[in-house]
């Protein structure tokens, strides 16, 4: 089967290598605070909406534009940790981005859970009368225990012409910036989705049938296709979430100097 390239994936992979930034990994240098609420999360930008509270225990943050970049950066990982050794551990905690953070104080809002994750023990409560804290962070893989990377039909959907989709469980250390669909049967017709917003995806030309997708998938300074052949059902329901059949692990690229402007040890 011929594989064709959208002018949308051309155009991404053509300019990949300027856009891609090689500090993903670096020690960063910021503050952070935290939410009283889970729920302010919940309601984030990236419209994980209810779900976002299973991922990582409940461990989620708010990060800035420059990490949020517009969506793209909705569910990658980071490891935090504050500096006051007195009552934060050398580990500190891992959290997901699930919104974005508006604040001019802080690169991050963490949930209070997250917060708390990175005291060291019995410290915890102290920790959190501190409200705002001194941090170093850097970019790692998220894991999701082996799970694949899945597909929810949004709630906004509706045959036989608009269709809006999320991306979970996105592993690896990633960034999907291109996505096109096409029907499975016959000689496939791709169209291009654009995002919405945050992890949210769509289109408002659909092909009738069964549907399969096709992703942009950027780690560090690499680009690469992941080709899920068979994801959507002709039957698709809104709400649904549908196994993609493929797991994204790459890894970012270390890429510290001379942008590095910390150590973590």
């Amino acid at each position: 089967m011929a594989f064709f390239v959208s002018t949308s994936l051309f155009i991404f992979l053509a300019f990949i290598s300027s856009s891609a930034t090689a500090c993903d990994r670096c020690v960063h240098q910021s503050k952070a605070s935290f939410f009283n609420k889970a729920s302010a999360l919940e309601s984030g930008a990236c419209g994980y909406g209810s779900l976002a509270t299973s991922f990582n225990s409940g461990h989620l943050a708010a990060a800035v534009a420059t990490i949020y970049k517009d969506g793209a950066g909705c569910g990658a990982c980071f490891q935090i940790r504050c500096k006051n050794t007195k009552l934060c551990s050398k580990e500190g905690t891992k959290v997901i981005v699930t919104d974005l953070n508006k604040s001019n104080e802080t690169d991050f809002v963490l949930s209070s859970r997250a917060f708390r994750g990175m005291a060291v023990q019995g410290k915890d409560q102290q920790l959190l009368k501190l409200g705002l804290v001194d941090v170093q962070y850097k970019r790692v893989p998220c894991d999701y225990n082996k799970s694949n990377l899945a597909i929810r039909v949004e709630e906004s959907s509706h045959k036989p012409n608009y269709l809006a989709i999320k991306f979970l469980y996105q592993g690896g250390q990633t960034e999907i910036v291109a996505v096109d669909v096409a029907q499975v049967v016959g000689s496939p017709n791709w169209s291009f989705m654009s995002r919405n917003y945050g992890a949210v995806w769509d289109a408002s030309r659909v092909p009738s049938g069964a549907l399969q997708f096709r992703m942009v998938v950027t780690a560090g300074y690499d680009g690469k296709y992941y080709w899920a052949k068979n994801v959507l059902p002709a039957d698709w329901k809104n709400g649904v979430i549908y196994d993609s059949g493929l797991q994204i692990t790459d890894i970012a690229q270390e890429g510290c100097s001379p942008c590095d402007d910390g150590t973590w040890n």
